[in-house]
């Protein structure tokens, strides 16, 4: 029983020691870049009502939520995804703002993935929100500001695969495809099965041109040349609307002098009902799954009662993290600050000089000597816990200097360490 109580349960683990202090980090250089930008801190709750991230919205499967009753017998859920709850607020708090709304969190989701498909079910996820604007410029933004996250964040070889959900749309208007027939064929472009695309296409009483765009989705991914084979292979106006987007955002995206850090991919269908328009995810290795995901939803926060279109994307942090480490990126982690030790003839000693370091903005732990433990213990208790001084109180008026990281030994007097503010 009480080994058991020492476990988590599966899909979830605790983040201590140096992996916490390199995944705090990189969520203060991610945090600091969204300050940069103009975004707002907010902070939703970490379970809400059951609707607010149901099906129509576009959030999480019912099945993938954690869910429970409150007294009053309503289904609450740990949140599955931050997006929805942000439309909630935003609707709740800016109901009459017009003008662009920047709104910036982190925090943890939770879905109950299947045990075997090897996925941690408490995510750790930094993003961004960009209400009330449906312009171009405001798609190459949010995709700048990811690129500059990656970048603060350590990483330098990353790719951020754009898409536009409304071409494929158009296509189905063009075809006169709706309902099951295009989910069926929605769903061999996500997986990737284009023969088994190309052969459906073919038993579907509609035009050529169609037939022959479906069957070029496999060619539809790459660099700049990309938007000019797509357009070839349609003349719906919706399609090339949502080509012609691409282009004007790849266009502000030279002016960041990002544009290399972007590729196109019309097959990206993934959250098809969730998004309206541009969709992306961000790549790297030493990871087997997107670090980004987001795109453009401007219908979700009319299931709220606010007409407003919006961008944003989420940073999925854990899988951020293992890139770094793969990569070997990860922030360094130094010691520092000092372990203050004394005996109880010092203690008045030790509690100034602890005060005064604190002052300065210096780390201290302040720690009275036990008799059962010898110094050199609490030399190697330094590298335990990523100190990088001891200093020593005894009833002398000199302290013993222990240097962690230089191996070295030396005393000085209380004036001179008083004086110096530090050792």
């Amino acid at each position: 029983m009480r080994e058991a109580l020492v476990h988590t349960p599966d899909g979830i683990r605790d983040v201590y020691g140096d992996e916490m202090i390199r995944k705090a980090k990189v969520l203060d250089s991610i945090h600091h870049v969204f300050h940069t930008y103009n975004f707002r801190d907010i902070e939703t709750p970490t379970f809400e009502f059951f609707n607010i991230f149901n099906k129509s919205i576009g959030s999480a499967p019912s099945n993938l939520m954690y869910k429970f009753f409150d007294r009053h017998n309503n289904t609450l859920v740990l949140r599955p995804d931050f997006t929805p709850g942000v439309a909630r607020c935003v609707t709740k708090y800016y109901e009459k703002e017009e003008l662009p709304i920047r709104i910036c969190y982190t925090g943890n989701v939770f879905k109950n993935e299947l045990l075997h498909q090897g996925k941690s079910n408490e995510i750790t996820e930094a993003g961004c929100e960009l209400i009330n604007d449906d312009t171009s410029a405001s798609d190459a933004e949010i995709l700048a500001l990811i690129i500059d996250c990656m970048k603060a964040s350590g990483l330098e070889d990353f790719k951020i695969e754009i898409g536009e959900v409304e071409y494929f749309k158009g296509l189905m208007d063009e075809a006169g495809i709706s309902g099951e027939e295009e989910d069926k064929l929605r769903g061999y472009i996500e997986m990737r099965n284009f023969f088994g695309l190309s052969e459906h296409a073919d038993t579907l009483d509609i035009p050529e041109s169609t037939r022959n765009a479906l069957s070029g989705f496999s060619k539809l991914f790459g660099g700049l040349e990309v938007l000019d084979k797509a357009a070839s292979f349609t003349s719906n106006e919706r399609a090339l609307g949502a080509i012609d987007r691409l282009r004007r955002v790849y266009k502000a995206l030279s002016y960041y002098g990002y544009e290399d850090y972007v590729g196109f991919d019309f097959g990206m269908l993934n959250g098809y009902e969730y998004y309206t328009g541009v969709i992306f995810r961000g790549y790297t290795y030493g990871t087997g799954d997107a670090i980004i995901k987001g795109g453009r939803y401007n219908t979700m926060l009319t299931e709220f009662g606010k007409e407003a279109p919006s961008i944003g994307f989420t940073i999925i942090i854990d899988e951020l993290m293992l890139a770094l480490a793969a990569q070997h990126k990860s922030p360094e982690v130094k010691p520092e600050g000092y372990l203050c030790l004394y005996v109880i003839e010092a203690q008045d000693k030790a509690v100034k000089f602890a005060a005064h370091m604190r002052s300065k903005g210096h780390k201290v732990s302040l720690i009275r000597k036990s008799v059962h433990h010898e110094l050199s213990e609490y030399e190697d208790y330094l590298d335990r816990f990523g100190i990088e001084r001891l200093i020593f109180f005894d009833d002398s008026d000199r302290a013993t200097m222990y240097d962690g990281k230089e191996k070295t030994l030396s005393f000085v007097g209380l004036n001179e360490l008083f004086a110096g503010g530090e050792a």
